[in-house]
Order: C-alpha cells, then structure tokens, then sequence
C-alpha cells in the first residue's frame, strides 16, 4: 500500500511540473499566431531586446514569446518543454524563483552585450535553463540531480556552439549574444541557488552504546 502510495505521489508530481512548461509554450504559441496574423495590424518584433537603448527594455520581459518564423518557434518548443519540466520536476522548491531570474538576468545581459539589431525568441530562457540544470546537480554532487545533468548535456551538448560569436559566421540571424546571455545567467542563478533546493543526503551514524553494535543511518536531504 505504502509503494502504491508512493507511485500515485510521483505521477502526482510529473504531471503538476508539466502544467507550468505547457502553459508557457501554449502561450508563446498564441503570441506567434496574433503575431503573424497581424492581428493588432503589425508585427510585434520592436517588442523584442534592443541592447543599450531605453526603448528596448521591455523586449527583457517579452522577446522570449516573440519567434521570427515558424522553425524558429518549434526549434524553442521542444527543448522548453523538457527543461521547465525538469526544473519544476527536480527543483520545485525554487523552481518559480529561478525561472523568474533565469528569464530577467538572460534578458539585461543580452541587451548589455547584444548588436544593434532587435533580439527575439525563447533561446536565451533555453540556453539559461539548460546552464542552471546542469550546474544545479554538479554543484549538490547528489547522484540522481548529477544524472540529470549528464542526460541534458547528452541532449543539447552539440548546441553549446551558438554561444560563441563564431555562430554568427555561420548564420546571421543567429543572437549568440543571446545564447551566451543565457548561458551565463544560468551559470551564476545555479551558484547562487546551490545551498537551496534539493541537496545531497548526509549520512548521519549513531552508536547506540558500546555493547550494542547497531548504528542507524538518517537521511536529512530535501527531494
């Protein structure tokens, strides 16, 4: 009954971190269709980030629902999915927090750093996501949160390339300054969410008396 109980909670749990990686996408969904739609009568890239102005401040809130072209939203799509999932899923303590700064602090870097140009789309969030999930678990050095890490890296690993300004070479439209704004903001919100969230069990023995060798093991390690 105990196992069953068990079982009921963790699909519990799967499915409630899915409601918050759903909703976004959908979301983002929605935007690009009033977008190219012309719903409002025009585009709505001057929402996105232009770096170093006054007026592209907002674009730090809204460039992640504003896509270019369709490839450009259903390449952010899938990876969204995945990786707000296991942030709710395996950080749900901090997982609204680290989200919220992982979106703002990726944003004010780009426009910091970014070219003179309007930066749009999801990438940086993703970028940002990726970086805190796996420094997340190399950090708590915790077995299963390190397994996570290795099978995002496993995933997006071959990705890692576009946070280099090389990836302008390759294609133009791509904001590496993006992507590396991303990359770092996810760097530093995993350093500074380390002691937070869930952590590594410590092993606790106890030695009931000197005649009695039994020792028993506490596990104190929030999951």
């Amino acid at each position: 009954m105990e196992s069953s109980g068990l079982n009921g909670l963790e699909k519990k749990r799967v499915k409630l971190a899915l409601i918050p990686s759903i909703l976004f996408v959908v979301l983002i969904w929605l935007v690009f269709v009033i977008d190219h739609t012309a719903v409002f009568g025009s585009g709505l890239s001057n929402l996105g980030i232009y770096p170093g102005i006054f007026k592209g401040l907002p674009g730090i809130f809204f460039s992640p629902f504003l896509h270019s072209s369709f490839s450009h939203l259903w390449s952010n799509t899938l990876p969204l999915l995945i990786l707000i999932w296991m942030l709710f899923y395996f950080y749900r303590n901090i997982a609204f927090q680290a989200f919220i700064y992982l979106w703002m602090l990726s944003g004010i870097f780009t426009w910091i750093i970014g070219r003179s140009s309007y930066h749009i789309g999801a990438s940086g969030l993703v970028f940002a996501l990726l970086f805190f999930i796996f420094l997340s678990g190399v950090l708590r050095r915790y077995i299963p949160l390190i397994a996570v890490s290795l099978v995002v890296t496993f995933i997006y690993g071959s990705t890692i390339w576009s946070i280099f300004p090389i990836a302008e070479l390759v294609d133009v439209s791509i904001s590496w300054e993006g992507h590396l704004s991303g990359a770092i903001s996810g760097l530093i919100i995993a350093v500074i969410f380390r002691n937070q969230g869930p952590q590594r069990p410590e092993n606790i023995w106890i030695e009931e008396d000197e005649d009695n060798k039994e020792y028993e093991v506490l596990e104190d390690g929030e999951t």
